[in-house]
């Protein structure tokens, strides 16, 4: 049976999380997720491919059964502090009788970027052209179809760990699937919430997970900066263990259900009760302290961002401001830090155009990457392949038809 059916997994290091989706005439339909705890990741790198693989199989049959059908092919999610990028200009000519420059010709274009020198274990992950140049005239977005000698391209070049590759490659086959392509994570998350408008005027995305922030850096709608830190989440709960004394489980959960990252957003300064452990009484502790310790943290992470942006030279084109998303930034009062920190307009980002079946479940921040992956990168393996993929329908479950269309480009003309 024939579907067009699209697949993403985001390993966190809190959870792993599938989605299927079906690719509409203007939009995606989600027909089923799946989310699974995840403790066989280290900031973003499997630590434990057995249970990171059985995190993957408990997801993908919550998933399955949600939708009714199997699927073999994932679009994978990449993050980590192995990540680095860089930029490099590199040409060729053109040599068709009429120098009309054809998809061929950006074909070569990439595959002589390959042949650059990267370490031994590194890999490239992705070739993104930032801006095109016919016989030195620059400023060009799409130059198919224009005539000339000479095409250049500005690309922007994701490297990759190998051996990081590698555990996640082995973590998805030893669940029984297999990585249709992988994804640098702040480039899904971008995929998925943020505006056309905001990648022209330039923005940055700050994707706040569990283990790992991604961020990535748009202009003229063109990527031009990602990095990834490995402070989140999860070393806010940390710091909240630590300078309370309470379980791991107590302190997400306070910081879910209590925590603000700004002295001023809280609302209501009261006292959380905490049951003690053995001997130890109940814990006493005030919202105001709590706020003291996310705040550190948080400011900490900011000022870590507002240093890298300045550093990368891009900050003063940042018109349209910061776009936080991921789990971490549901923190109340993030937004407003975010704004006193980088001293820039900040807004929340959320999943956009998944308008149809569970849409709505997955229509949360913490959901941005996994939505970016089921829509994937025009132009690569990650949404080009799906169509006409084979897809075994589950006994009893419903007949689902579409017909298959291109992937909205948000990363149109680039």
């Amino acid at each position: 049976m024939k579907q067009n059916i699209i697949a993403g997994l985001d390993l966190g290091t809190t959870k792993v999380c599938v989605v299927i989706a079906e690719q509409m005439e203007t939009s995606l339909k989600v027909l089923g997720f799946g989310v699974a705890p995840s403790d066989g990741l280290n900031k973003g790198l499997v630590a434990n491919i057995a249970k990171t693989s059985n995190a993957i199989s408990e997801a993908m049959a919550i998933a399955s059964n949600r939708a009714g059908i199997n699927i073999k092919e994932l679009n994978v999610g990449v993050a980590g502090e192995h990540i680095t990028s860089l930029r490099h200009r590199n040409y060729v000519t053109i040599s068709n009788p009429d120098n009309e420059i054809a998809q061929e010709d950006l074909d070569r274009l990439k595959a002589d970027v390959r042949t650059i020198k990267i370490p031994v274990d590194r890999q490239i992950l992705h070739i993104i052209p930032e801006e095109f140049f016919v016989d030195h005239q620059g400023g060009i977005e799409n130059p198919i179809g224009m005539c000339g000698s000479r095409l250049e391209a500005v690309n922007h070049v994701v490297l990759a760990s190998v051996p990081a590759i590698q555990n996640i490659k082995r973590s998805v086959e030893k669940a029984g699937f297999i990585v249709n392509d992988y994804i640098l994570q702040p480039i899904a998350s971008s995929i998925s919430v943020l505006e056309e408008n905001e990648k022209d005027l330039g923005v940055v995305l700050i994707d706040i997970g569990g283990g790992t922030t991604d961020v990535a850096i748009f202009h003229d709608k063109s990527i031009k900066h990602t990095k990834v830190f490995g402070i989140a989440g999860n070393q806010v709960t940390n710091d909240i263990r630590e300078s309370l004394g309470i379980v791991s489980a107590d302190a997400e959960q306070i910081k879910k259900d209590f925590g603000y990252a700004l002295q001023e957003a809280i609302i209501k300064d009261e006292n959380i009760y905490i049951k003690g452990v053995g001997a130890r009484g109940n814990v006493k502790v005030p919202v105001t302290l709590l706020t003291q310790i996310i705040s550190v943290r948080m400011k900490e992470l900011f000022a870590l961002i507002d240093n890298e942006l300045r550093q990368s030279g891009l900050k003063s084109k940042i018109k349209a401001g910061v776009v936080l998303t991921g789990g971490g930034s549901l923190l109340r009062g993030c937004t407003d830090l975010a704004e006193g920190v980088l001293g820039l307009p900040c807004r929340i980002g959320v999943p956009l155009e998944l308008d149809e079946g569970l849409s709505n479940e997955i229509g949360s921040p913490e959901f941005a990457t996994v939505s970016g992956l089921i829509k994937g990168i025009p132009g690569t393996k990650s949404s080009d392949t799906w169509k006409g993929l084979d897809v075994k329908k589950k006994a009893g479950s419903f007949n689902i038809t579409g017909v298959f269309k291109k992937i909205v480009e948000f990363f149109d003309e680039l």
